[in-house]
């Protein structure tokens, strides 16, 4: 029997789920689950590259799973699962850590970026990659759904992979990144020439899935648009705060660009923005309903966490018992 293909999704347990989150990779994940054998995992690990206060960590930990239940994830058909609670994942790194040239990790673009605003650089925002790695390739995922900012560390993965089975005989799948055409990057509403960000602050940046409708009407108006007063799809940069907000209508109603565009016809900007308003508030309305009844009800949350773990150590626990195996260590009873 032929195995469906395998998908590793990883997301921080840090800030707050906006729409582009929903749009560019939850929707996504949504959708697949029928398909294909999927893994989500919250990389609480990651979170702490940075610094975090203990209490909001945990408090987000908890209100990320619980959103991403609220949007559909279904644990009876994929495997959701907090990245602390499978120890694989910090034992496999640091095995991976030890063939990794110190020359991929200091080329990455985001720890070059994002190493320019420390005053002092911690090493696991240099050794994230390889952290990451780890995740992917414990599951033998075959697809790894991801922004184009982070394709450079999909390329780490496969180089590493490639690496091992190299030195130690064949053991990892090569993951290929999967990048979605159509709202991978949704962009800022108060500044449509960045991505809409979870850290970012400013009031009218985002819509978070978890916003009252007040506060996604005041967004929705104050969006940029442009002088232009047309409503199409289009390429060009000065008009990409109207191709923003179409992307993010196209996405949460289904329907064709040509119908769009057809649709709005003769119509202005103020037009766009209403209709779009009550679309998202109606799309996110059930979401922000689950998502009160899950955090009103850790224990059932808990519950949801604990299963998705012990399913997600099933896989990785004797993927990393054979990478234990291949690099020469002498394993106790247990492992064996």
């Amino acid at each position: 029997m032929t195995r469906k293909p395998r998908v590793f999704s990883g997301i921080q347990p840090s800030g707050n789920l906006h729409i582009g989150n929903y749009l560019g990779a939850i929707q996504q994940w949504v959708a697949g689950q029928g398909q294909k054998t999927n893994f989500i995992c919250i990389v609480d690990l990651h979170a702490i590259t940075v610094p975090q206060d203990p209490a909001d960590l945990r408090r987000q930990t908890r209100e990320l799973a619980a959103l991403l239940l609220a949007c559909g994830i279904d644990p009876q058909q994929t495997t959701l699962f907090v990245q602390s609670h499978v120890r694989a994942h910090a034992e496999c790194s640091w095995v991976f850590s030890c063939i990794t040239p110190l020359g991929w990790l200091e080329r990455m673009t985001q720890y070059k970026t994002k190493a320019q605003k420390q005053e002092s650089v911690m090493t696991g925002l240099l050794t994230y990659p390889v952290l990451m790695a780890a995740d992917i390739l414990l599951y033998d995922a075959d697809e790894v759904p991801v922004g184009e900012d982070q394709k450079q560390h999909i390329e780490l993965t496969r180089d590493l992979a490639q690496r091992f089975n190299y030195l130690f005989g064949e053991t990892f799948v090569i993951p290929k990144p999967v990048i979605r055409e159509s709202g991978a990057r949704i962009m800022g509403l108060n500044d449509p020439t960045v991505k809409m960000s979870k850290s970012e602050t400013t009031r009218g940046h985002a819509i978070r899935i978890v916003d009252d409708p007040d506060e996604i009407r005041w967004a929705i108006k104050r969006a940029v648009t442009d002088s232009y007063n047309e409503i199409r799809f289009s390429d060009d940069p000065d008009r990409a705060g109207v191709n923003n907000l179409l992307q993010i209508y196209e996405l949460l109603t289904g329907r064709s660009r040509p119908e769009i565009e057809a649709h709005f016809a003769g119509k202005g900007y103020g037009a766009l923005k209403r209709e779009l308003t009550e679309v998202v508030i109606e799309s996110l309305r059930p979401i922000r309903e689950r998502y009160y009844q899950l955090m009103n009800d850790p224990a059932e949350l808990d519950r949801i966490l604990a299963i998705g773990a012990e399913q997600a150590r099933a896989v990785a626990e004797p993927k990393m018992t054979l990478i234990l195996e291949r690099v020469g260590f002498v394993l106790p009873n247990d492992r064996r």
